[in-house]
């Protein structure tokens, strides 16, 4: 029991797994342990390095986008510009579509598209000399149909005169005996834009040919039908276009696959370098702003830096190398010595800190693809890291952690500068602090809306400041909003995950557990109703105590409606849960019912177990009785046999005393409770002078002194608990006096007197 009264508000979104108090050790264990922390911490320092190996040189200044240079950037070196993966697929693009198209000529085309259509002429001629009188015109459709030309009237008009036949004939073979040699294409695509093509095959070789001077397939049809005398018609025309269509072979075929050779041979060649700096040459003017291009000569320029052998050999390069270790550690002992000094039972927690370095590292890890690709910063998951640690350890050590991230990863090289760092604390510290608004599930859209709201501020401060375009600001917005999305998203995804490797309980698994459906509670309701009833009245007590001293009231509740499930195993031995009149201890020893009465303690650790409820939940159960006495079992044995030498082990529990202010409070709450029950005339003056008995005797008997409870917190406990029981066993008013028949219901012997409470109670 502490004496000081100026405890902060703890924080509530988790019960740790460890007590309050560090365990002892020896000199050479408590050398050992801070060791093995101090080399989780170098190890985690050197993963953030070998993520980020370039380390930041003092040669190169640090610019952003949109700031004014105030001194001449002259490059030392030569080196050369990369251009950006945007303007290198473009002009790759731009290569590939400007090579030439590759096409094979096929000379027997023009002899296949003759005898095509000349066939089908032959079979008109001999339909019409086999068909009788007035039977032309059936005997061309016949013909029409086995050629699979589509038949209209013209088309009839025309293959029955003999002189527009004999026009059709002249010019249709006439266009393809000449232009199809020249170089006739399927229309494509590829053709569109193209100034040249190159054909093989023709004239005995491979010629680059102007695209111009090819025909595409509707090319050829119209210059076909501009070889038409007017005599032939419109309709000769149409069918000789038909016809084309009909027996068309093209005579240049597309080479795929030379042509996509081709291509990718002119992507290939593209220059990746934008320019080539020169020793001496500008890089950035003295009170010029910086634009992306500038940028990009900078990073250029720090890369070619940290690329040249280090002026003095390779130790000035380790020496550069160790620093930046020794950056990551420095930054990273913040959040340690904070656990040391603030939070001793997370440093002490072997598990915790461990995950801690992992989430460092996490966020390192998913931040260095980020900087590699050139991503936007908005997408740097430090909110996800931060709500974690909020809920498992409450949202001081978050804010701490989100701070330390952000500076850690401002003093890489790719993210020297404002914004990342900025941005980053910004949109941690309002994850830590707003998960105190995500209760409930659906409130996490809150708080989703919370860390997107920060990042857009933040982008907007950014871009005013450097003078970027709407665009740009609406972009980091969006990002900003992707990023509130999906680090909450993972963040709800992990958490049981987490939950389990730390070992602590968080509010999400104390509301499941104080489901009634839970099969313990559902177990001690139906086979121990008494002590259920009590249960929920102490959980009460508790509650409202938990509430007023600022402790977790929901571990509280949860921890009370578990704490004497080991009841269920021995209902009856217990006086609430006992039928009147019959009590099973008036036929045992007074040493074999404390026994009994222990047990329930012991019986309830293992049901715990066997249920697996989390550390948090158990404590309650071993703890919630300290050490005390079984004082009425005790009596009673010394009663029986004056001049025996009792073991007090025998009549006491087991212990430990309560380790935190939670399972204190449970322990007054549970015997002032237990003892209001049997009280007489519990007016509020009697309900006081009762709490404050048991209260003090609890103090006196040193059973809250291993408990972090401070003396202003002790004293609003007796006023809470004091107000709500008077509440609860308030007195009735006085009714009129009753009729004789409810006057002799009322005298019945025991019909109001409560059931006589003792130690048996538990």
């Amino acid at each position: 029991m502490k004496g000081s009264g100026d405890r902060p508000p703890p924080d509530r979104r988790a019960v740790p797994r460890e007590p309050a108090e560090p365990v002892r050790r020896s000199a050479w264990g408590a050398a050992l342990h801070h060791g093995l922390r101090l080399l989780l911490l170098l190890a985690v320092a050197g993963g953030v390095y070998a993520l980020f190996p370039g380390a930041q040189t003092s040669d190169v200044p640090v610019m952003e986008r949109g700031v004014v240079a105030r001194d001449e950037v002259v490059a030392q070196v030569a080196f050369s510009v990369p251009k950006s993966p945007e303007e290198l697929a473009r002009e790759r693009d731009e290569a590939a579509r400007g090579v030439p198209p590759v096409f094979d000529y096929r000379p027997g085309a023009a002899d296949t598209m003759l005898a095509g259509v000349g066939l089908f002429l032959a079979s008109v001629d001999s339909a019409l000399a086999l068909s009788p009188p007035g039977g032309e015109a059936q005997a061309v459709r016949g013909a029409l149909d086995r050629a699979r030309v589509p038949t209209t009237l013209g088309a009839l008009e025309v293959l029955t005169d003999s002189v527009r036949r004999a026009l059709l004939r002249g010019a249709t073979e006439s266009a393809v005996r000449e232009l199809l040699p020249r170089g006739v294409a399927v229309s494509s695509p590829e053709l569109a834009g193209i100034s040249a093509v190159r054909v093989r095959g023709l004239a005995g070789g491979e010629r680059l040919l102007a695209a111009d001077s090819l025909y595409t397939a509707d090319q050829f049809y119209r210059a076909a039908q501009a070889r038409l005398p007017d005599a032939a018609g419109v309709d000769a025309a149409e069918l000789q276009r038909l016809l084309l269509v009909r027996y068309f072979r093209p005579s240049l075929a597309e080479n795929e696959r030379l042509s996509t050779a081709a291509r990718a041979r002119a992507s290939a060649a593209v220059d990746s370098v934008g320019e080539r700096i020169l020793p001496g040459q500008r890089i950035v003017g003295a009170r010029e702003q910086v634009g992306e291009r500038e940028v990009q000569r900078l990073r250029a320029y720090q890369a070619a830096l940290q690329a040249r052998p280090a002026q003095g050999g390779p130790e000035i390069a380790g020496f550069r190398a160790l620093g930046s270790i020794l950056f990551n550690a420095l930054l990273l002992m913040i959040v340690g010595a904070l656990l040391l000094i603030v939070r001793p039972a997370i440093y002490h927690d072997n598990r915790a800190v461990i995950f801690l370095g992992v989430l460092v590292l996490a966020v390192a890890g998913i931040s260095s693809p980020i900087a590699h690709y050139d991503l936007p910063p908005e997408l740097i998951p430090i909110p996800f890291a931060t709500l974690l640690a909020a809920v498992l350890w409450g949202g001081r050590l978050a804010l701490v952690l989100a701070l330390v991230l952000a500076l850690l990863l401002g003093g890489q090289a790719p993210f020297v500068g404002m914004t990342v760092p900025f941005e980053a604390a910004v949109a941690g510290a309002a994850a830590a602090f707003g998960l105190r608004m995500a209760q409930r599930r659906f409130q996490a859209w809150g708080l989703i809306g919370l860390v997107a709201a920060a990042y857009a501020m933040c982008v907007l401060a950014v871009g005013l400041m450097r003078s970027r375009g709407a665009g740009e600001i609406g972009w980091g917005i969006t990002w900003g909003a992707v990023n509130g999305i999906g680090s909450t998203l993972l963040a709800m995804g992990f958490l049981p995950l987490a939950e389990w490797f730390t070992r602590v309980t968080t509010n999400q698994t104390l509301m499941e557990l104080a489901d009634p459906k839970h099969p313990l509670l559902q177990r001690l309701s139906l086979e121990a109703p008494g002590t259920y009833a009590h249960t929920i009245s102490v959980a009460n007590l508790a509650e409202a105590v938990c509430n007023a001293i600022g402790a977790n009231a929901l571990l509280a509740r949860v921890g009370v409606y578990y704490h004497d499930i080991g009841k269920i195993t021995k209902p009856l031995y217990f006086i609430e849960n006992q039928p009147r009149g019959r009590n099973p201890h008036d036929r045992l020893k007074p040493s074999t019912s404390a026994q009994v009465v222990r047990s329930h303690v012991v019986e309830g650790v293992r049901l715990a177990q066997e249920y697996r409820l989390p550390p948090a939940v158990r404590d309650f159960i071993a703890q919630h009785h300290g050490t005390q006495p079984i004082s009425f079992f005790m009596e009673q044995a010394r009663r029986a046999d004056p001049s025996a030498k009792l073991n007090p082990a025998e009549f006491s529990y087991g212990g430990p005393r309560p380790q935190t202010r939670e399972i204190a409070v449970v322990m007054m709450a549970d015997s002032v409770e237990s003892a209001a029950r049997v009280l007489h005339d519990p007016t509020p003056e009697r309900i006081r002078e009762l709490v404050d008995r048991i209260v003090g005797g609890k103090i006196a008997a040193g059973q809250l002194d291993e408990s972090p409870l401070t003396l202003r917190e002790i004293h609003i406990t007796r006023d809470v608990l004091a107000k709500v029981l008077s509440g609860m066993y308030h007195q009735r008013l006085d009714y009129p006096p009753a009729s004789a028949p409810e006057k002799a219901m009322a005298d019945q012997p025991g019909a109001a007197a409560p059931e006589p409470q003792g130690a048996a109670n538990g």
